[in-house]
């Protein structure tokens, strides 16, 4: 990975370093927001999930450089002091929008005024330029910077994470297509924002070829993993002896939301596949699904452990309620190989942070996962989602245990390069050259 941000080119060419004349003034505070899900959530529960992981890290890291972070979401429970200090130089503020429980996400936009207010209120507080800018992560949280920078006279910067096109246009069987009003607020955003970050090159694409963003104001950085946190330590051995795993099984791990978009049922319905074919693996293997219910998936949340026995794999099969992060990394040693069957990833996070602890991963070959796994290196990409691919790749990890090993080393090696604090510099860069481009008054965005 480049250790510059890169600017985006539609013509399909490389991308070229971004180089700012006179780049060196960066903001000292930030006000970062995020609507709809709480840095302070645990990942894997609810609405809370890669995004999570994204904001507390990258703002961390930001701290760390010197830039100020205040990060403001919505208050989901009473009793919440209304400021917490995430970690030195990051400020989480609760803000009263609606009632706390029981609000859905796609209940939110009615409260987008209510959060705004709060947003507003916390600035009053404040002498005028207290925040140099706003970056906003989502669309929900996009509205309301637009409206924040445009009152503060600060540059916004947006981070999509995922976009209501490129989510319809890939829908997994049953799942509810995006609204109208989300597809119409991203269009706004788009051409309200200074800057707009983007995982990867297809992500920039994306942003241009349907939002009509303007390629100069996309910038291509790569999320990061935790490498203190995320590690091979102590190796794939203890990890199973601490979790009650056999040691010589087969372990083919989901880790995630559990919701029709990341798509455990095709993990499940492979491993029933495989085991059609080669009966006798049924002694040797076992499949954590570690997560909770999320977004169209609450609708039936026991339809996972359902369709295990429809399927006749309920021995094989364990549930796992979402865990820490420091657990989490514990059950990507323990695995054999994480599987990522999704149909829309912007990014897949949990795809470097097993491979960080040398776990080699099978992924859907959609959104951010081709640049996030090696294909054939640290990992398998898989075209489409029919099960029977993904049990041929789990045959191969099946038949060539030694897999398993030479593909966990080359993933560790591979995620070494997706550091956080890479990320939080190429970010800081982008801050650099929205703020430039606001002093300069030239337009950054087309009518």
């Amino acid at each position: 990975m480049s250790q510059y941000v890169t600017r985006f080119r539609r013509s399909g060419a490389a991308p070229a370093l971004l180089r700012f004349p006179g780049a060196h003034r960066r903001p000292r505070r930030v006000a970062m927001l995020s609507v709809h899900t709480s840095p302070l959530h645990q990942p894997g529960t609810g609405d809370a999930g890669g995004m999570n992981v994204y904001i507390v890290e990258l703002a961390k890291r930001l701290a760390a450089i010197n830039i100020e972070v205040e990060i403001f979401t919505r208050a989901t429970s009473g009793g919440l002091p209304p400021e917490v200090e995430l970690a030195p130089g990051v400020l989480v503020r609760h803000v009263d929008a609606g009632p706390y429980e029981g609000l859905a996400k796609e209940d939110l936009p009615a409260q987008l005024c209510a959060f705004t207010h709060g947003v507003m209120q916390a600035w009053a507080g404040h002498r005028p330029g207290y925040y140099d800018l706003v970056h906003s992560h989502y669309w929900l949280s996009g509205q309301v910077g637009w409206l924040a920078g445009e009152r503060w006279g600060a540059p916004l910067v947006h981070a999509m994470h995922t976009m209501a096109k490129v989510k319809n246009a890939s829908l997994a069987e049953g799942d509810t297509p995006e609204p109208a009003a989300r597809v119409i607020g991203e269009t706004q955003i788009v051409r309200a924002a200074d800057r707009l970050i983007a995982n990867t090159a297809e992500e920039a694409d994306e942003l241009v070829r349907h939002y009509e963003a303007d390629p100069g104001n996309v910038a291509v950085v790569h999320p990061g993993v935790n490498l203190d946190r995320f590690r091979p330590a102590d190796g794939r051995a203890a990890a199973r002896a601490r979790l009650g795993l056999p040691q010589d099984a087969l372990v083919p791990l989901f880790a995630g939301r559990i919701q029709p978009l990341k798509a455990p049922d095709i993990l499940l319905k492979a491993v029933a596949v495989l085991l059609d074919e080669r009966p006798e693996l049924r002694s040797r293997i076992v499949v954590p699904v570690v997560g909770g219910p999320s977004g169209s998936g609450l609708a039936k949340p026991a339809a996972l452990q359902k369709l295990a026995a429809r399927l006749g794999i309920a021995d094989v099969v364990r549930f796992q309620p979402p865990v820490g992060q420091e657990a989490l990394a514990d059950w990507f040693r323990a695995a054999s190989v994480l599987v990522m069957p999704s149909y829309n990833e912007s990014f897949g996070l949990v795809a470097i942070e097993a491979q960080a602890a040398g776990t080699p991963v099978i992924a859907a070959s959609v959104g951010g996962l081709p640049v996030a796994v090696r294909d054939g290196k640290t990992g398998f990409l898989v075209d489409g989602h029919e099960p029977a691919r993904y049990a041929r790749v789990l045959r191969e990890f099946a038949d060539h245990p030694h897999l398993v090993d030479t593909m966990g080393d080359a993933a560790a090696r591979h995620a070494l390069s997706f550091g956080w604090d890479t990320a939080a510099s190429a970010t800081a860069d982008v801050y650099t050259a929205a703020i430039q481009a606001r002093r300069r008054h030239v337009p950054s965005h087309h009518g």
